[in-house]
């Protein structure tokens, strides 16, 4: 099996591809390593793949000096025609897409650069699918498309028409733009909606990242809705996992689909959504006392109300993901911090004062 995982250099693309290589499976990794975040972490989880900075050329694969069967490359997924030539080229069984412009807070902002990471991007990623056919395209939502709704645990059959943030609606589209192509051209297609993902090698825009790095200088944390935020926190380990045994199950149309009531969640064509999670919610009050503990030091908080775009809670329903593919998440929250900390002191050579 050749695959095409996109988003290498981000924190979830990182660790797929590291796993899928291990497994002995054919690589290509794409990225267009923006500056969204610290540049230099994307690059040294290359490197950590066998791809140092210096070898990478725009539009031009990189062998990796670890692994023969993984090679990188450099491109902007909103430029059609390259991205298409690669998939002329490679002929790939499987994509993996998990490239994106990420962050609930950055929407805000920057809602122009969702439409074109998110939404421009993922048309082309579709297009190339419907021309260089795949036996499967896998690819990320977010939990963050349900939005204002209330009803918990989250489910794949609740609606999700109320987004609260343009990263949402985005992560929506993605949905509604693959069911077409599927119903269209017969692309299979799985979306994964991601809970929280957290873990060694993570994105330094997240609260994991941001609450060690704060606690080890002795500033204060900022911790929203006044620590009164539920989040169904998930370990990498455990996300790359699921990830890989849907990657094997190329979805398929629903043959109890009732269109008279339709299943959000599945289709007559080969169209699947699942959530992705621990399906254990943590207070986020607890989640810092882990990394107190993981750090053996005490935070400083400034406590604040709920941000616009976020919500106070966050809980995944996996029971189909569980009964489809035997997906069981297992990392405890304690034990899936300490990871976090332990490669950050080691990451950035940090001593705890």
């Amino acid at each position: 099996m050749k695959y095409l995982v996109t988003g290498t250099a981000g924190f979830i693309g990182f660790h797929v591809s590291k796993r899928l290589i291990e497994q002995g499976e054919e690589v290509v990794g794409l990225d267009v390593i923006n500056d969204y975040y610290d540049v230099d972490l994307k690059f040294a989880r290359l490197a950590h793949l066998g791809v140092d900075q210096d070898q990478i050329q725009y539009g031009e694969l990189a062998p990796s000096s670890k692994h023969p069967n993984f090679r990188f490359i450099r491109l902007d997924l909103a430029q059609k025609d390259p991205l298409m030539k690669l998939f002329e080229e490679e002929k790939f069984d499987v994509v993996i897409h998990l490239a994106a412009q990420a962050g609930v807070r950055y929407s805000l902002s920057h809602p122009e650069v969702y439409i074109e990471s998110n939404i421009v991007a993922f048309l082309n990623i579709l297009e190339c699918c419907r021309f260089h056919p795949v036996k499967h395209l896998v690819y990320a939502s977010s939990s963050s498309v349900y939005g204002s709704n209330e009803k918990m645990p989250f489910s794949t059959s609740d609606s999700v028409d109320h987004p609260i943030s343009l990263y949402a609606a985005s992560k929506k589209s993605n949905e509604l733009m693959a069911h077409t192509y599927s119903h269209l051209f017969g692309i299979p297609t799985t979306g994964l909606r991601f809970f929280t993902v957290y873990g060694p090698w993570g994105r330094p825009d997240m609260a994991l990242f941001l609450f060690t790095e704060a606690i080890l200088e002795g500033k204060p944390i900022q911790v929203f809705n006044y620590g009164k935020m539920k989040r169904d926190f998930t370990y990498i380990d455990d996300i790359v996992e699921g990830i890989l045994k849907v990657a094997e199950r190329p979805a398929k149309p629903n043959p109890d689909f009732d269109p008279q009531n339709p299943d959000p969640g599945s289709s007559r064509a080969p169209f699947k959504i699942y959530n992705i999670g621990n399906s254990a919610p943590v207070l986020l009050m607890d989640y810092i006392k882990a990394i107190e503990k993981g750090l053996g030091k005490e935070a400083k908080m400034d406590l604040l109300p709920l941000q616009p775009g976020d919500v106070p809670a966050s809980h995944a329903d996996v029971e189909d993901l569980i009964r489809d593919t035997g997906y069981k998440p297992n990392t405890p929250i304690e034990e899936g911090v300490k990871a976090f900390t332990d490669w950050y002191l080691d990451y950035y050579n940090k001593d705890i004062k």
